[in-house]
């Protein structure tokens, strides 16, 4: 018998309950690849059985990816289906209106705007999985850029030492909040909104009555942040080394994955599908990475923030507090009684959100050389949210990545460049964004609905 059709043996050795699923060996009428799932509220009912999707793909090859798509939509599980067809739909709109907008310049600019708001992003993340907010961010980020500025430029400190201090204040507000909503029980709502409210004010008195502060081209973490790329005048070979690290980095770590699992003896990706995906990788990163060259290449805050992307995304998928995270937002009770320090790792994301916020402000300070009261105001904070949202994590807790990040200010991006393009209202680009975010939100509702219907809830 060929390994694809091997049964999957349970390790725990007590027996199988109604309602949870039991690995069967070859039985007649019955698949040895899957699974059956006897309904919870009637014991007596026949099973159902459930394929593994792995063993599904390995079977039936593209017949299987189909089977899957299917079962993932009918099930409500869209993922990230939703905003990329949506990205598709507002570039065609966009470069049907100005064909300018998918010129190399245009996505550049694109590219590079997008991380400030993005970093915000990214820390949001983390306190939206637990189902929570974070109404802070903005006011920390302004103050975060402020606090560098007031150090490197006011009192003379190394430029470096000053950036580290920022990001340490940003991680210590996270932290107190944080300790306020886990600790003595206010909702994060409110504490975060007062920080709002407070570090936005903090900010105000710092910058006095001048209301700016500009940082000089030579305070180095500043003007990295700028425009200018690592490689300096290797731009374009720097694109590309880039997008062969990345194409690299996914084919190993694949590779890898699949090397662990089968030595455990569970299901794992066909080499086929391995290269299939590490080679539309390719296509995508190699193809960024010309158009980009035909503009200015790769800034350094995209660098940055895609290297960030990569590591969060690590941290979540890959190590235990990762996954303490999701059982956190997953259920609160269950996850107490699975031995979590549930108060530890809400505070621990509100630090984590404070720590991006600080580096989102160096970012937003890197594009304008200075501290202003306009750092981290106007729709920033609703921009990071709704980039998060928009991107495929859920407001409710315990589903997201923080690829979404990427996915939403991409989104959020476009829509913005792309008005400005021909000449829109600011007030037209609310609307839009909003109507956006509330889809983004509604399709959400929907899928977790669906999900509950399918028994996947």
């Amino acid at each position: 018998m060929s390994d694809t059709s091997k049964t999957v043996k349970s390790d725990s050795p007590e027996p199988e309950k109604a309602g949870t699923a039991t690995k069967l060996g070859k039985t007649e009428g019955v698949d040895e690849t899957q699974d059956t799932v006897a309904p919870a509220d009637d014991p007596t009912a026949a099973p159902v059985a459930v394929v593994d999707p792995r063993l599904l793909v390995r079977e039936e090859g593209l017949k299987g990816y189909l089977t899957e798509f299917k079962r993932k939509v009918k099930g409500g599980e869209l993922g990230s289906l939703p905003v990329v067809v949506g990205l598709i739909v507002i570039w065609t709109i966009f470069q049907t209106q100005n064909d300018r907008f998918l010129s190399a310049d245009n996505l550049s600019n694109i590219s590079y705007f997008m991380s400030a708001t993005g970093m915000l992003a990214i820390g949001l993340v983390f306190v939206l999985l637990l189902g929570e907010i974070d109404l802070s961010v903005g006011s920390v980020s302004g103050l975060s850029s402020t606090l560098f500025a007031v150090f490197a430029v006011n009192h003379g400190v190394n430029p470096w030492l000053s950036l580290v201090l920022a990001v340490i204040t940003g991680v210590a507000i996270g932290s107190l909040q944080g300790w306020f909503f886990a600790k003595v029980g206010v909702p994060a709502f409110v504490v975060t909104l007062a920080g709002f409210l407070g570090w936005n004010g903090l900010m105000l008195w710092l910058l006095g009555d001048s209301g700016t502060i500009n940082i000089p081209s030579e305070s180095g973490p500043v003007h990295l942040l700028g425009q200018s790329s690592f490689f300096m005048d290797q731009a374009i070979i720097g694109a590309y080394l880039l997008a062969g690290l990345a194409v690299v980095l996914s084919l190993v770590g694949n590779l890898n994955e699949q090397r662990r699992r089968k030595a455990a003896g569970v299901p794992f990706r066909p080499t086929s599908e391995i290269l299939l995906r590490v080679g539309a990788l390719a296509l995508a990163a190699f193809v960024s990475a010309a158009v980009l060259n035909d503009a200015a290449g790769v800034s350094n805050a995209l660098v940055i923030f895609l290297a960030a992307l990569v590591i969060v995304d690590f941290v979540l998928r890959r190590t235990t507090y990762g996954r303490q995270v999701f059982a956190v937002g997953g259920g609160i009770e269950a996850a107490r009684r699975a031995g979590i320090n549930v108060p530890m790792v809400r505070i621990s994301v509100f630090a984590i959100s404070g720590g991006f916020a600080a580096i989102g402000g160096m970012f937003f300070a890197g594009q304008t050389a200075s501290a202003t009261l306009s750092a981290g105001g106007g729709n920033t904070l609703m921009l990071a949210i709704a980039a998060a949202v928009i991107g495929g994590t859920s407001l409710f807790g315990g589903r997201g990545s923080v690829w979404s990040a990427l996915l939403g200010m991409l989104v959020i991006q476009s829509i913005q460049t792309g008005l400005d393009l021909l000449n829109m209202n600011t007030s037209i680009q609310y609307m839009i964004t909003g109507g956006v975010l509330l889809g983004a939100v509604v399709i959400d509702s929907v899928s977790r609905k669906s999900q509950k219907a399918a028994g996947r809830g």
